[in-house]
């Protein structure tokens, strides 16, 4: 599918990208990331689902725009809003999913005390998930150029709301569908992402939902008690690592010896497409990946040492150097950097094609792992807090990133100024995140005490206490691995199959894969009368679908 691009100017859309700390600015994003962390921990421990606000923040700042004084009326800039809805997602996300959801895992298991240890952890495994993200956005492994449908929401909703027109009928008419359908307890925003990600991808995704969904009335089997997803996203997982490291370490070699022959495939004079690719980055800078492969390999390389670093800090702050051998320790040392690094990965690639990531069940296929090695209990409590902490907030800031690559990229000079506005928006989300630390320390003794806990916490403190009570767990993931790595590796690392069939199984979320299935029958039928055109109509329609799911599981807050 075509990137969407904005097709006239934007307001704000001239000069120097608004810096983040602006007074107005500053302002409107502490304001704004308050309140997503209060909706954060509201729907996490009432519903246990964290929504995305993105389209929210936009919202507001649009009207706070409308404002003459105070110079807030600067906010009618499509980049200042921008920053404030990265700033109010990644509020809401760090809040929930990031620092919440980890410290209840001790907290439930009975060691009230760690809140406060594993809170430093969750807090070091968040900023290092905040900065790898930043670091490798707009490379060949995660390219603005991929679906990340959240992103293309708030954009689209942004651009609306600056110029109207046609575009934002299509974009409020997908929104009330997506409002209505949310109502009825539909989960639109798969409808959305299917009319934006990639076709093949979200096959796969839409078929994971649609076993998950009816296999056990069909067959009796229970896929998750048989930890059947699990192995099909270790196999997929596993796979997609290796495609990873083999197309970094190709064009390393590739680099320090050009020399040395080619496969003519791998030319690009002797590929069509790649010559075509070329073409249009010419054309459109902003097709032109802006982080290298060295940029790349050095930081996930980078972001593995800190993430070591933040398990050191969690070992020594909670006390784990009192109960294990020092090889027991440089062990859970290791896995826990290993663990939360593969965890924000698998959910980064899970939420570019497909807009949802299973960081649940991605936590709890290293909770497994810990079991099955034999990590003591309180020790994999505290590996299970710090992988939790890492992962939706590596998504949301794609998400949001994606956002402003969409707002941005029609801009010339081009580079420049997608650069800077990257630079600004991380400092927004970093506000957002760091605004999100102060308000779970300070509420979350009230929310436990009233007994409200992250649903997800309970099963992995439970989970941790009772241990592998299933005697084929293992060779069930070794089984299921199979089929899951085939299918990663016939889609290749582009569509990420294995991942997105891996993604459906486990989210499970009842009538969404004929969602999916629907809206991706509605492209195939839709382009053959429109044509190129309804890659474009489809993919606002699907924006306004997500936007207006997404108003709706943020209403959940009132209806509360």
């Amino acid at each position: 599918m075509a990137p969407l691009e904005p097709t006239v100017a934007l307001t704000g859309d001239t000069g120097r990208h608004p810096r983040a700390v602006e007074p107005a600015t500053l302002a409107l994003t502490v304001a704004l990331s308050v309140l997503g962390a209060l909706i954060g921990l509201h729907l996490v421990t009432t519903l246990g689902v964290t929504a995305n606000t993105s389209v929210i923040g936009a919202l507001i700042a649009m009207l706070v725009g409308r404002v003459s004084v105070l110079g807030l009326r600067a906010m009618r800039s499509v980049h200042r809003q921008n920053l404030a809805q990265s700033a109010i997602s990644a509020s809401t996300f760090a809040a929930a999913n990031a620092l919440l959801t980890p410290i209840a895992v001790p907290f439930v298991f009975g060691r009230p005390d760690l809140v406060w240890p594993m809170l430093l952890g969750a807090t070091a495994g968040l900023a290092v998930d905040a900065w790898v993200l930043f670091r490798i956005f707009d490379s060949k492994f995660l390219p603005a150029t991929a679906a990340w449908p959240p992103g293309v929401a708030a954009a689209e909703t942004i651009i609306a709301g600056d110029r109207g027109g046609r575009r934002a009928v299509i974009l409020a008419c997908g929104a009330v569908v997506g409002l209505g359908g949310s109502w009825l307890g539909l989960s639109m925003s798969a409808a959305g992402v299917a009319f934006i990600g990639n076709m093949w991808a979200l096959g796969m995704f839409g078929l994971g939902l649609l076993v998950a969904q009816y296999e056990p009335g069909l067959l009796g089997v229970n896929l998750n008690a048989q930890y059947i997803p699990h192995g099909v996203m270790i196999g997929a997982g596993v796979v997609a690592l290796i495609q990873a490291v083999l197309l970094l370490a190709r064009r390393h070699a590739e680099r320090r010896d050009p020399a040395v022959p080619e496969d003519p495939a791998a030319d690009p004079a002797s590929d069509p497409g790649a010559e075509a690719a070329e073409a249009a980055a010419e054309a459109d800078p902003s097709l032109e990946p802006t982080v290298s492969e060295f940029r790349l390999r050095r930081s996930l390389l980078t972001g593995y040492l800190l993430f070591l670093g933040g398990a050191v800090l969690l070992a020594i702050a909670g006390g784990i150097y009192a109960e294990l051998s020092v090889p027991a320790l440089i062990g859970w040392v290791l896995l826990a950097g290993f663990a939360a690094l593969i965890h924000e990965i698998i959910v980064g690639l899970a939420a570019m094609h497909a807009g949802w990531f299973p960081a649940f069940a991605v936590t709890l296929i290293f909770l497994v792992v810990g079991l099955l090695v034999g990590i003591p209990a309180l020790p994999l409590a505290l590996l299970v807090g710090y992988c939790a902490s890492t992962g939706p907030a590596f998504a949301d800031m794609g998400y949001d990133f994606k956002a402003g690559w969409i707002l941005r990229r029609m801009h010339r000079p081009y580079r420049a100024f997608e650069l800077d506005g990257r630079r600004q928006q991380c400092i927004s989300a970093v506000i957002g995140c760091a605004v999100a630390v102060v308000v779970v320390a300070l509420l979350w003794r009230t929310y436990f005490a009233a007994n409200q806990l992250p649903p997800v916490a309970k099963v992995y403190a439970t989970t941790v206490k009772a241990g592998l009570t299933n005697p084929h767990t293992v060779s069930n993931l070794l089984l299921w691995a199979i089929p899951g790595a085939l299918v990663q590796l016939l889609g290749g690392p582009r569509r990420q199959m294995g991942i997105l069939l891996a993604t459906g199984l486990l989210v499970a979320t009842p009538n969404a894969g004929w969602l999916v299935i629907a809206a991706l029958l509605t492209r195939v039928i839709y382009r053959q009368f429109r044509g190129e055109a309804a890659d474009t109509e489809l993919s606002l329609v699907g924006a306004g679908i997500i936007a207006g799911d997404s108003i709706a599981a943020t209403a959940q807050v009132v209806k509360r």
